[in-house]
């Protein structure tokens, strides 16, 4: 299996050498094979990079006379964009740096505390730490969280960036205007602040007034022009202020017609033009990007656009902010920024910056990010010193009479900042390396270790192995992953051994490598030559010989059935159970498998979750095994003898040997006693001039019957015997009967047990009984079933009675945490097959036509899912039927259907509520929900369930009004944008 005797070109007697031959594809059930398990890495020359994941830290290192970039810490690309390009103004930045921060260590020259960390404590020492880091790190990248913490903004959630840049640039005017220093304290109006003036002219008496108001950035609307010049003229347009919209004139004294428009007064260092990109559609009630063409020259010439004529404004293209995307609500910002010293552009991506070649501004690259589509132009050609962009959002021009060779120097206090910082850097780079060096070390050694091992792990003829975890040997040979201690605690089987199994996962390998690894690594336990289990051999033996025995069987089953049995010498067996005990048969075997399987060992990560298995315990729950469908809701025999047969013992001998715990009834066996009372006491209602057996029948609570079944059959040797009848609780405190004739037999039956006469007497004997209670049918001349047939002693309190259904009544309207079931009906269900066929309730159209037409409990839920496998077979319960027709006491635990679902609600909580719940059960959005509850329909969300009468166990009929499938349920909340952030509060002033 290692390799593979090679011959040379020439072969003779001694040609033949030892040679490792290419890695083949690992025989997972052969525990001998032990080739394409992760050896091949090891087996040849080896690169050193192989034995880390640690990547080189000098790529972490700042280039030389490169810019640093930033972090970005979720969707915060847009603050990134702002952040380069403010530091780029160097006048900005010396302005900050003159800034006197608050920390008094740093003021009194006392220096930088070294042991905490500095911590910025305003809004402009944030912004200076930020820039010092920004031109003096050693790293290639900076984190700014603190400064996007103090802002309180969402890293998660991408905002408006030209938001941003207006909110910031108040609060940093806001914050600096307390500053002494002019020069710190009226930067931001001298860089970014400029004025214009509304004017209206009356067309009446000519009278002009003014509005005048300062401006950070021009907001220039884009739709329908090509050039950045055209926005500006529209920007400045003359509007005519007629009809409705007349002006009223002071001079005048009444309205007039009018004109209005924006003259700019004077303009900022750096003018901010933002192109309105992202607009508000109105069909849609949703913002949308406009993706066209505008054209923008390298230089701009204000002046034609200027009140006054008489100064400089010829301005220069310093930035130009980029939008990728074609959505207004997703997307990534970078920026296109012009390094004010050099005269070179550079693209700032976050993390990444990019030097354009021949100190050119390249757009080209950017524009192709966005989709296309039909309604868009073709990219208009650009002569030279022009550039035409559909992703710009916003353009930056700088005066080009500003002063270049302006410098920015850093602090001393700022400076031990970042120098501090840089050792933090260096001792992380000294450590990498190190870690890097140590891993190749320790790579090393382990080549030359799993070299020699690998040669020595098979284990030859004859010698002693043992038995090894292949996901072990895998992780051993992965040099990405530290082995851990061997667990071979999944392989075994309930005796503690190896389980048979469990070899298709293991591996045999020498004992002298065994020994090495447990000496190495530990663990256990061992697995040697005796470690499999020849228990479970012997019972998979066993259930191999039951699985080829079991069609022999059945046709030796199927033959005794049809033999005739006389006498009282068959048993009782339910027709259900017969028609379907061999798949039964079969998915036992299976389960017994499963049930072994289930004993080993737990792998990491193969725990149920608590929830899991008590769910998986309720389905269980609701499946009837062989031979219970004949069982009463009493735990005896069923009196309806339409749904059972007696078969031949011969037949029955056959059929225990799969089911032993099968419940048991000779033929002799009488039926339930109290079923029979139950059916008697009906009969007698409808028809009562049939002639009863008996005119008195006595009352003994259900609880004393249960505990006594309990004690006789289930657990007699660990529970006391029930020593008395304990009647009181079925009495008022006045001493009369709580419960009527009609309702002891319907929905008071889980409380009473009726008890014939010769039982009572038995009864008596046996036990102390204080109170006797029974029912005595009355002799009439009237044979109407109107007329009383039955009275009781003691008699009906009526009040009492009252009393305790409006407790009931209550109690059903004041429940917490109770099982309701939800039926889903889908009118189109061909529709719904294809949509999504592993939903479907039924295996045919047809079927899931005659279940719905059926009254509940009458379903035939014999059928086979064929999904990957075999499925347990439901066993139907049709004598159940009988009872519910004729008004008796059905069972009380609910029986799932298909395409039903249970679900925990309170009676408080609200149908919209439960929408959501059944949403998310159903993947059926709650305005697609057409619920009903016996016919009645459930159209008020706001009502709660108990005053709608959903009460526990009540089942709801789920119709779909459109088949809509959700793979995800969001509702689209207005935007917040940066409500509630300190961006907005201003807590640094």
């Amino acid at each position: 299996m290692l390799g593979a005797l090679v011959p040379r070109a020439s072969p003779g007697p001694r040609d033949w050498r030892w040679q490792p031959v290419e890695p083949q594809r690992n025989c997972r059930g052969n525990p001998n094979c032990l080739v394409g398990i992760g050896e091949h890495v090891w087996l040849g020359e080896i690169d050193e990079n192989s034995f880390h994941n640690i990547d080189d830290p000098n790529s972490e290192r700042r280039k030389k006379n490169a810019f640093v970039g930033l972090t970005n810490l979720g969707a915060t690309c847009y603050v990134n964009t702002f952040l380069q390009m403010w530091f780029l103004n160097l006048e900005l930045r010396q302005a900050l740096y003159l800034c006197p921060s608050t920390c008094s260590e740093y003021v009194t020259g006392q220096g930088i505390p070294k042991d905490r960390d500095y911590e910025p404590q305003t809004i402009c020492e944030h912004l200076q730490y930020l820039f010092a880091l920004l031109q003096n790190s050693n790293r290639r990248y900076i984190d700014p969280s603190g400064f996007v913490k103090a802002l309180g903004l969402d890293t998660g959630q991408q905002q408006d960036a030209q938001e941003f840049s207006k909110l910031f640039m108040s609060l940093l005017e806001d914050t600096l205007s307390k500053q002494k220093n002019p020069d710190v304290r009226n930067i931001v109006q001298k860089q970014f602040c400029g004025e214009y003036a509304y004017v209206t002219v009356c067309n009446q008496c000519g009278r002009e007034s003014k509005l005048i108001s300062k401006f950070y950035e021009l907001e220039l609307n884009i739709q329908g022009h090509k050039q950045l010049t055209d926005c500006i003229t529209e920007f400045l347009k003359e509007e005519k202020l007629e009809g409705d919209n007349r002006y009223f004139c002071e001079t005048c004294q009444s309205k007039q017609n009018a004109t209005r428009k924006i003259r700019l007064l004077s303009l900022p260092c750096t003018l901010n033009l933002q192109l309105m990109r992202f607009v508000f559609d109105r069909q849609t009630g949703h913002k949308k990007k406009l993706n066209t063409y505008i054209g923008f020259s390298e230089l701009l010439d204000m002046e034609p656009f200027m009140e006054q004529k008489d100064g400089v404004y010829i301005y220069e293209l310093s930035a130009v902010l980029i939008h990728r995307g074609v959505s207004a609500y997703s997307g990534h910002y970078i920026a296109h920024v012009k390094d004010p010293q050099t005269g070179e552009w550079y693209k700032f991506n976050d993390e990444d910056i990019e030097k354009m070649e021949g100190k050119k501004l390249q757009l080209g690259i950017e524009e192709d990010l966005a989709e296309p589509s039909k309604s868009q132009t073709r990219k208009p050609k650009c002569g030279k010193g022009t550039h035409c962009s559909r992703n710009a959002y916003m353009l930056v021009y700088r005066l080009q009479t500003r002063e270049k060779s302006l410098t920015a120097e850093v602090p001393t206090f700022l400076q031990e900042l970042v120098e501090r910082d840089n050792c933090k850097f260096e001792e992380w780079c000294n450590e990498m390396s190190d870690m890097r060096k140590q891993s190749v070390v320790r790579g090393k050694i382990k080549h030359e270790e799993v070299k020699e091992l690998y040669q020595r792990l098979p284990a030859e003829a004859g010698c002693p192995y043992e038995f090894v975890s292949l996901e072990w040997l895998q992780k051993w040979l992965d040099e990405s992953t530290p082995p851990k201690p061997i667990d071979n605690t999944a392989c075994l089987c309930s005796h503690g051994k190896l389980h048979p199994d469990k070899i298709s996962i293991m591996k045999r390998i020498s004992e002298y490598v065994a020994d090495y690894f447990y000496r190495r690594y530990g663990g256990g336990p061992r697995l040697n030559v005796k470690a499999l289990c020849k228990d479970c051999v012997v019972e998979r033996c066993r259930i191999l010989r039951l699985k080829n025995q079991l069609n022999e069987d059945y046709k030796t089953v199927t033959n005794l059935l049809k033999i005739t049995v006389k006498g009282n010498d068959g048993f009782w067996v339910g027709k259900s159970s017969l028609r379907s005990w061999r798949q039964l048969a079969l998915e036992q075997l299976n389960e017994q498998d499963d049930d072994a399987d289930q004993n080993n060992g737990k792998m990491n990560g193969d725990a149920q979750n608590k929830d899991e298995s008590t769910e998986e315990k309720r389905e269980e729950e609701e499946e009837l095994n062989f031979n219970e469908d004949l069982v009463c809701p009493h735990g005896d025999l069923c009196i309806s003898e339409n749904e059972r047969r007696v078969v031949s013992k011969e037949a029955w001998k056959k059929l225990k040997q799969y089911f032993p715990k099968a419940p048991e009834f000779p033929s002799s066996k009488e039926c339930c006693s109290q079923c029979k009372v139950s059916e008697y006491l009906m009969t007698f209602a409808s028809h009562p001039n049939l002639l009863p057996e008996t005119d008195e029948l006595y009352i003994v609570s259900q609880f004393f019957v249960e505990e006594w079944r309990k004690f006789v059959s289930r657990r007699p040797t660990r529970c006391s015997p029930v020593s008395s009848v304990g009647n009181s609780a079925l009495l008022c405190p006045h001493g009369g009967l709580m419960f009527t004739f009609a309702s002891m037999t319907r929905e008071d039956s889980k409380l009473i047990a009726l008890i014939w006469p010769s039982e009572w007497e038995a009864i008596q004997k046996l036990f102390v009984v204080d109170h006797v209670i029974k029912i005595i049918r009355m002799q009439t001349a009237e044979t109407s079933p109107e007329s009383t047939l039955f009275n009781s002693e003691p008699k009906l309190c009526p009040e009492c009675r009252e009393g305790l259904l409006c407790q009931q009544q209550r109690d059903l309207r004041e429940y917490t945490q109770a099982t309701i079931y939800v039926h889903k009906v889908v009118d189109n269900k061909k529709v719904m097959k294809e949509a999504a066929p592993e939903l479907n309730v039924s295996s045919s159209e047809a079927e899931e036509e005659r279940e719905e037409a059926k009254p509940e409990g009458e379903q035939d839920p014999d059928f086979n899912q064929t999904n990957g496998g075999a499925k347990r077979q439901k066993i139907s319960h049709q004598n159940y039927v009988v009872y519910q027709k004729q008004g008796i006491r059905r069972s009380t635990r609910h029986r799932k259907v298909r395409g039903e679902k249970a679900l925990l609600v309170s009676a408080n909580q609200t149908l919209k509520e439960l929408k959501i719940q059944i949403m998310h059960a159903f993947s059926v959005a709650p305005f697609d929900q057409n619920l009903s509850i016996d016919g009645k329909i459930l159209n008020d969300d706001t009502a709660t369930l108990g005053a709608l009468g959903v009460i526990p166990e009540s089942v709801i009929l789920l119709k779909v009004t459109r088949i809509v499938w959700y793979l995800s349920f969001s509702v689209c909340m207005p935007e917040e944008g940066f409500k509630g952030k300190t961006l907005i509060s201003s807590p640094f002033i």
